[in-house]
């Protein structure tokens, strides 16, 4: 009898030591990774120079407070402003703490302005976390269900649609904000339209709103430029970052610029454990090894091989709805919920995800291979199409 809490669906396999793109299991079976922990895994499993840097740190120093002066968390600071052209960093630890952080700057900022009631405007199927403001914020009703009341001050929209944010604006007065993802992950790999982004921009800009974009899951080289706003040509006045930017590592952070930077004061937040010495040390290293083995130019060029790959064998398949994606951030929609692929691809040594019932979600680590992303159509075109054939 497990006493863990019953929180997970697990599937029945563990692994016990993983290399590069690939795992093995307590069995000593060999597994290719298309999932890298939700996107977590940036460098995949035990790189050489990542796991070095971690070991070095770790003979040193791993937690102080932050009530002293952490190098380490300065220096990664310094690293995603220059990065990002953002102004400063809060370090926490993970994506919900990050977006909690940004709904709190929001906040704030309204209340600095004399607004009583500050309003954010979310998006609908977004997924910004499960503490119960980020639960609040999400778009996903299945996630909030039976944790009412829930958090009030959010308005919800659809998702890369201008007008009902214009329309919002119009009749809405206590907004004071925008969180979007740029590109949806737990929603079905929706890619934003770039001029929506920039739309977005503007109307913030007109209403003296904050644009707060959550990069939790596509930022940090995975869409091959660092943060995906950066293909729009924008600058957001609020990102949130998390998953990839530690490579498993915990960490998330907070980044403002513009009317945003100096938002929050000493005692206005804080975090015990975010931004230690370890964790800010996980994060630089992985940042120096995507520019040093430029891993977003292969995020870009392995992403495209795929997408072309999977249209290529899937795009006349009946029951194939769509095939869509950015850098090494894919989804494949079907016409049936398709959750069942997602054991029958470990059968065949291959992990994979499905979200929102009907899309199969793949997001490999940023150091795949060609070869790699060939062994990864050529066991999973034939387990969608034979799927898709028998039905269910």
């Amino acid at each position: 009898m497990s006493h863990l809490m019953n929180t997970y669906a697990r599937q029945p396999v563990a692994f016990a030591h993983g290399e590069g793109a690939h795992l093995w299991d307590s069995n000593g079976k060999q597994y290719l990774d298309a999932i890298a922990g939700i996107a977590v895994n940036t460098l995949g499993h035990a790189h050489p120079r990542f796991t070095a840097s971690l070991t070095a740190q770790i003979g040193k120093l791993m937690h102080v407070s932050n009530v002293y002066q952490i190098p380490e968390q300065e220096r990664l600071a310094e690293q995603l402003c220059e990065l990002s052209r953002m102004q400063e960093a809060f370090f926490c630890n993970s994506g919900c703490e990050a977006n909690e952080a940004a709904i709190k700057i929001a906040r704030l900022y309204g209340h600095k302005q004399g607004i009583e009631t500050p309003s954010i405007i979310v998006m609908e199927k977004a997924f910004h976390g499960r503490t119960l403001a980020t639960l609040s914020a999400t778009g996903n009703r299945k996630v909030q269900a039976g944790f009412e009341p829930l958090v009030k001050g959010f308005v919800r929209v659809p998702y890369d649609d201008l007008a009902a944010v214009e329309q919002v604006a119009a009749h809405t007065p206590d907004i004071v904000a925008v969180l979007v993802e740029p590109i949806q992950g737990e929603g079905g790999i929706r890619i934003a339209d770039i001029e929506y982004l920039q739309g977005l921009r503007k109307i913030c800009d007109q209403n003296n709103w904050l644009l707060m974009l959550d990069e939790v899951q596509c930022g940090v080289g995975r869409t091959g430029k660092w943060f995906a706003y950066q293909h729009a040509g924008i600058l957001p006045d609020v990102m949130t970052l998390a998953k990839g930017l530690g490579s498993g590592m915990p960490i998330g952070a907070c980044l403002a610029a513009g009317k945003a930077a100096g938002t929050f004061q000493p005692g206005n937040h804080g975090s015990t454990f975010g931004g230690n010495p370890l964790a800010c040390t996980a994060a630089s290293t992985t940042l120096n090894i995507i520019k040093e083995d430029k891993l977003m130019e292969n995020a870009h060029n392995i992403g495209e091989f795929l997408l072309q790959g999977l249209k290529s064998r899937l795009g006349d398949v009946p029951g194939v709805v769509e095939i869509r994606g950015q850098g090494l951030m894919l989804g494949i929609t079907l016409a049936q919920p398709c959750g069942a692929l997602v054991g029958r691809a470990i059968e065949q040594g291959l992990l994979i995800n499905v979200t929102v019932d009907t899309v199969v979600r793949l997001l490999p680590p940023l150091i795949y291979t060609q070869a790699e992303a060939q062994q990864l159509l050529d066991k999973l075109c034939p387990l969608i199409t034979d799927f898709l054939s028998q039905g269910a």
